[in-house]
């Protein structure tokens, strides 16, 4: 998921999607323990995400705090 989409998605469904993208990458690990994936390339896609979602997320924590 690419950074400008990420910034698109309110606080809630970002958290949300943050959430499920975790669960994926779950199933993603275990999956490829059990049987090695055709592209293990996904796995690293997926924290890149992940991280990208919690950078935001994070962004948007301290721009609240600013505020205050």
């Amino acid at each position: 998921m690419k950074m400008e989409v990420i910034k698109e998605l309110g606080t809630e469904e970002l958290a949300e999607r943050l959430e499920e993208e975790r669960k994926q990458l779950v199933r993603l690990k275990l999956n490829h323990a059990v049987s090695p994936l055709e592209n293990p390339n996904t796995i690293k896609e997926y924290r890149r995400t992940i991280a990208r979602m919690m950078t935001e997320l994070r962004r948007r924590e301290i721009e609240a705090n600013k505020k205050n």
